[in-house]
């Protein structure tokens, strides 16, 4: 399916305009640094291919030769690619990842959402250190089990190699008491992750100035 062809909302640089960042795949990442794909394979299915080759440490250590050798991928993609990996480990280098400890930890780290007037559901993936491996908007509207599944909880945890994870959600209000569909979520997930032997530390739900534990409230 060409580009054009997609739905607007599965298109990489509008899910990024109304989303952010954080909540795109790589491959989609990758689709709006690429710009285009080739005959017969768009964008998204370009970038799915280049993963697929370059997985983990490859990525990483490739050069512009390695990426050119990919259908598609002629010297000036290759070279954005490098580039772009390149700029990501220099702006890392030498960054400490956040330890998050406590539900105060996450309410100083939701600084960005604690006066959103939607509510965004972010997932915290965590080394068995309780160090930040990565931090993920997984979904933005009215809190329920419908627009929150585990498999978008728990996938980028899997992949990640996340020891265990805390969730967190705004209440546009500065009532930070959980609701019914907040309480029956996190048993949800709480379940899925003790089949996938990822716990859940903690469910917080922030607000601009106070903050509520489920763990704090023995409700996980």
């Amino acid at each position: 399916m060409k580009m054009k062809d997609m739905p607007r909302v599965e298109r990489p640089r509008e899910k990024l305009a109304k989303y952010g960042a954080e909540r795109l795949q790589d491959a989609e990442l990758l689709a709006i640094l690429l710009g285009s794909g080739v005959r017969g394979m768009n964008v998204v299915e370009l970038s799915k291919k280049i993963l697929r080759n370059f997985s983990g440490a490859k990525l990483q250590n490739a050069s512009a030769g390695d990426f050119a050798k990919i259908h598609g991928l002629g010297s000036v993609k290759a070279s954005q690619i490098v580039a772009s990996l390149e700029l990501s480990r220099r702006l890392l280098k030498g960054k400490k990842a956040a330890l998050i400890l406590s539900p105060g930890d996450v309410w100083n780290e939701l600084k960005d959402i604690r006066n959103c007037k939607k509510e965004y559901f972010i997932v915290f993936y965590l080394d068995a250190r309780n160090q930040e491996i990565k931090r993920e908007i997984v979904s933005v509207g009215t809190l329920n089990a419908s627009l929150v599944h585990p498999r978008e909880v728990f996938e980028p945890a899997v992949r990640n190699l996340a020891a265990q994870i805390i969730i967190a959600h705004n209440h546009p209000s500065d009532n930070t008491d959980p609701s019914e569909e907040d309480i029956i979520l996190t048993n949800r997930l709480a379940e899925a992750g003790r089949i996938l032997d990822i716990e859940i530390l903690d469910h917080v739900i922030v607000s601009q100035s106070v903050f509520l534990s489920f763990k704090e409230k023995k409700l996980l």
